[in-house]
């Protein structure tokens, strides 16, 4: 039996209504942890964009990265909305991923 491997798309603000960012990832943990760290370079060490404010799971690659795109093209107040159903206080959502 293979286990099923899952996608995330999430999204990292630099503060409640700050800065956002939006990426893909087939591990969200090391991932937002590199962010955290500042091991990625880019536009999330420059900007300090290292909050966890939401994430989706998806069970295939292209699904994920089509979700992806789909949201990095929105404006600005849809993408808020999205995180405010989800995480209307903007909560850092790392605890609740570092245990996954």
């Amino acid at each position: 039996m293979v286990a099923s491997k899952s996608y995330f798309v999430y999204i990292l603000a630099s503060k409640p209504r700050g800065t956002l960012y939006t990426g893909v990832t087939s591990n969200l943990t090391t991932r937002i942890w590199q962010h955290k760290n500042n091991v990625v370079e880019g536009f999330t060490q420059k900007y300090h964009v290292h909050e966890l404010v939401y994430f989706e799971m998806h069970s295939s690659p292209n699904d994920a990265i089509l979700r992806e795109k789909q949201i990095k093209k929105w404006n600005r107040d849809w993408k808020i909305r999205l995180i405010e159903e989800n995480n209307p206080t903007w909560k850092d959502l790392w605890e609740e991923i570092s245990s996954m």
